[in-house]
């Protein structure tokens, strides 16, 4: 039986995976967030339900298409398909932006009463999709192909020097990413390691980086966008990602760790949960301690690289997903 993800009135293309994650120069999405759960099923994402072939459907909840996605939900029930939501921005900040209002409060219910179940990408959201009125409801991670040797991006550790700090957001308060980064360049300061941040907010936020520049000249400002092969060469060339997000994400930040056989320190997202639990729960000044021991400890390092390798293997690769999704 197909799966499928729907984004009703996305502005994603349509796209299907009938290679799993295929190649990273692919055209189209990268396999990663919800498009990897279509991708790790060999199915495909889509913007219309007219194009869903008949089967197993995750349609996805954001705050502007909750009407349509009901109608898409009427729609395939038609069709016979079996029918799962999933919020497609399902951080915690995303969350109460998005149920934050009666209306679209009654209006989730009817879409979660509607559906056969929810796929939850965070393990938070779980017991909101059964107050919601969703039959059933299940926590799946977002799958990474790390069983893919095409999309192995590691470098050997005499190749890696610094921090890469994951987060980017200044202006969102539970990323913590001013924190994140000041913390970061203090530490790249004291060890005299590269400090490279991706700038995504234009003029405002490279002002913020230039000014922490002038007295580090091991800062790096990486200007977005970058494809995503080119985002993970980029990351794989340092020795640790860094950051302090305390969303409650799905955990790309994590996610592209992994694809770059590195460490992730900090974050509370559902993979760093998983992959990088020694790091999610810890304090800052744990965290920084531990930061610094992996810039300059290999073996450290290595121990770090090898577990979280393990527990990808058995519960975040695409073969490990794909048997849990539904359908």
């Amino acid at each position: 039986m197909s799966f499928s993800v729907l984004n009703p009135g996305g502005r994603d293309s349509d796209q299907v995976f009938p290679d799993g994650p295929g190649k990273p120069d692919d055209p189209g999405h990268p396999p990663v967030n919800y498009h990897a759960y279509a991708a790790c099923r060999k199915g495909g994402f889509y913007r219309d339900e007219k194009s869903v072939p008949a089967g197993t459907v995750l349609v996805l909840l954001r705050k502007r298409n909750l009407r349509s996605a009901l109608a898409s939900i009427a729609t395939l029930r038609k069709r016979s398909c079996k029918i799962f939501v999933s919020c497609k921005e399902s951080g915690s900040h995303q969350v109460a932006d998005l149920l934050g209002d009666v209306s679209r409060w009654e209006l989730f219910q009817e879409v979660c009463g509607a559906s056969d179940g929810a796929i939850s990408s965070t393990p938070e959201l779980v017991t909101i999709y059964r107050a919601a009125g969703c039959p059933a409801a299940e926590f799946l991670p977002t799958p990474y192909p790390v069983d893919f040797p095409a999309w192995d991006f590691s470098q050997p550790l005499e190749k890696r020097r610094g921090i890469f700090v994951g987060t980017r957001e200044f202006a969102v308060p539970s990323r913590n990413h001013l924190a994140a980064v000041v913390m970061a360049d203090q530490i790249s300061r004291d060890l005299s390691c590269p400090l490279a941040v991706v700038n995504v907010e234009g003029r405002s936020g490279g002002m913020i980086l230039k000014s922490l520049r002038k007295k580090n000249p091991l800062l790096y400002i990486i200007e977005a966008p970058l494809p995503y092969p080119d985002y993970l060469k980029v990351m794989a060339l340092h020795r640790i990602v860094w950051q302090l997000d305390a969303s409650s994400v799905p955990g790309q930040v994590a996610g592209d760790a992994l694809l770059c056989r590195m460490p992730c320190i900090g974050g509370n997202g559902a993979i760093e949960r998983i992959a990088f639990g020694e790091f999610a729960s810890a304090g800052r000044d744990e965290l920084a301690a531990r930061a610094r021991d992996l810039l300059q400890n290999d073996e450290a390092w290595r121990a770090v690289v090898h577990r979280a390798g393990v527990v990808a293997g058995e519960a975040l690769s695409f073969r490990a997903v794909s048997d849990l999704l539904p359908g």
